[in-house]
């Protein structure tokens, strides 16, 4: 079994599965949602970090925009090293980096430290990508969907209390005291880490250089890879889309403070809990038809989110962000538990790909979110983000033409 013992090194070609236990299990869980959660923090403090660093208005979007480049940026150069590179060394380094960005975020005086600060935060908090297929690879195939599925609900509950979080925070001590105290909860994660984990150690012989030139390859001659990260790239900009803008709409349409956006945001993190549901869907092979529906419920909860602005119906509103985060949630789960069947030594690499492409669709929709809302009202967001999740389930529909 796979415990919490640091002495046992597990190779990373041949396919082993020794098993994970619930503690491991529920480690790797919190550990990715306390490490995830950091690119999330600014999201509801847009405005005030704005103000304090004297962003006008339309590029304050900027501020999610570079931590998310800077999560995809390490997601296609350092997540790879997990193919190479011993596992549990790697989160800790990453996860040292994390701290050093928070601490620069913490203390920064101007637009540019800030963004180069942030930047750092989000290379860095690849640690989480590097963790859920090392998890995966504890996992027998028979279970693999429900583990993964446990450990993603964990980083998606990261995503969702980073926001309540951050906002109560903020409202009592200041945007910075945010980031500087997840900056100690890293330092004693690190700690825990280094003790808890098992060692990988990647049987793989060839050099980062060979590692990099592989993955467009890789890319090429893996449709599932290039299908699955459609799917998710446009469900992740539209989850982008809808909680950049929210916050600014519960401000100026609701007249809520940072407590009020913070229960809002609460109330979203019950999307969550469907992530080891999604992941025994996968095991029962289900995927397929959990994913059709899955894209179609983010539709539908765009549509009701568009006619809860408009209405100014704020239980209409949470009710959409729960359908729109359970649908992402379990989309991705499926996703990557497809992704982590194909071959366990190439599963740093395909992961870090995978998630490279959903990061950058996400970044993409956080920079426009911003300036729609601001041009163009709560309804054109609204629209555009069910336009990005519309175009992949058009997608999704070629899948049933390819199979005839």
């Amino acid at each position: 079994m796979a415990s919490s013992s640091s002495s046992s090194p597990l190779p990373a070609s041949a396919p082993l599965h020794p098993g994970i236990s619930a503690g491991l299990t529920l480690l790797f869980a919190a550990a990715c949602g306390l490490s995830v959660a950091n690119i999330y923090y600014a999201q509801p403090l847009i405005a005030p970090i704005a103000q304090a660093l004297s962003l006008p208005a339309s590029l304050a979007g900027l501020i999610m925009t570079l931590t998310q480049l800077g999560y995809g940026l390490g997601l296609l150069l350092v997540v790879p090293l997990a193919d190479v590179v011993e596992n549990r060394r790697l989160i800790v380094v990453a996860l040292g980096g994390v701290v050093l960005g928070l601490v620069g975020v913490a203390c920064s005086t101007s637009a540019a430290t800030f963004m180069a600060a942030a930047l750092l935060v989000g290379v860095s908090t690849v640690a989480t990508q590097i963790m859920v297929p090392f998890a995966s690879l504890l996992a027998p195939d028979a279970t693999r969907g429900k583990v993964v599925g446990n450990i993603l609900g964990g980083l998606l509950a990261g995503i969702m209390l980073a926001r309540p979080f951050a906002s109560s925070v903020a409202a009592l001590w200041g945007w910075r005291t945010v980031f500087a105290i997840s900056a100690a909860l890293m330092l004693v994660l690190m700690a825990v880490l280094h003790r808890m984990l098992p060692q990988r150690r990647p049987m793989a012989a060839q050099s980062y250089g060979r590692i990099l030139a592989s993955l467009p390859s890789i890319v090429r001659r893996t449709p599932l890879l290039r299908r699955r990260a459609a799917y998710q790239g446009a469900m992740f900009a539209g989850f982008n889309a809808f909680w950049t803008g929210v916050p600014l709409l519960l401000a100026h349409a609701f007249g809520m403070g940072q407590h009020g956006i913070a229960a809002f945001a609460l109330a979203g993190a019950a999307g969550a809990l469907v992530a080891p549901w999604a992941g025994r869907l996968a095991d029962r092979g289900l995927t397929r038809a959990a994913t059709g529906w899955a894209l179609a419920c983010a539709v539908l909860a765009f549509g009701l989110a568009g006619w809860a602005g408009y209405s100014r119906s704020l239980p209409g509103l949470v009710a959409a962000a729960l359908v729109l985060d359970a649908a992402v949630q379990v989309c991705q789960v499926l996703s990557l538990r497809s992704i982590y069947m194909l071959a366990p030594e190439l599963r740093g690499r395909l992961n870090g790909l995978f998630m490279t492409m959903v990061f950058v669709c996400g970044a993409v929709a956080s920079g426009l979110s911003t300036a729609v809302y601001t041009l163009a009202g709560w309804p054109a967001l609204a629209a555009m983000g069910a336009a990005f999740i519309a175009v992949a389930l058009a997608f999704y529909a070629t899948e049933f033409a390819a199979r005839k």
